[in-house]
């Protein structure tokens, strides 16, 4: 059985999680867990946020509809991307209250 070079295994991931985070929609957010399993790699949460951490600031990609399992942003409260990704969010519709947000209300549930 001959193996894939490891990167181009991890072209492949990076590609479907870039994927998987187009197609979410405005207004709605999904965990780390939920954009790996989108991907089709179940149970690679931190291999999303690792990917996601990877992305080029000026990205057109929609990183800012990713938050944690607790409902909230995982990024510093008093960093400016924190403040960057609360702006987006809220300009989408999403309410963020007590730097939570409601995975109820707004996840994304394909």
């Amino acid at each position: 059985m001959a193996s894939t070079p490891a990167s181009t295994t991890s072209a492949t991931n990076r590609e479907a999680i870039y994927l998987a985070l187009m197609s979410i929609p405005a207004g709605k957010v999904v965990t780390y867990g939920q954009l790996a399993t989108l991907a089709g790699l179940p149970g690679a949460a931190r291999l999303a946020g690792t990917v996601l951490c990877g992305l080029p600031e000026n990205t057109e990609l929609p990183w800012h509809r990713v938050i944690n399992a607790q409902g909230k942003i995982s990024l510093p409260p008093d960093s400016a991307a924190y403040k960057k990704q609360c702006h987006r969010l809220q300009t989408e519709g999403v309410d963020i209250k007590n730097g939570k947000i409601s995975l109820r209300i707004y996840g994304y549930n394909n």
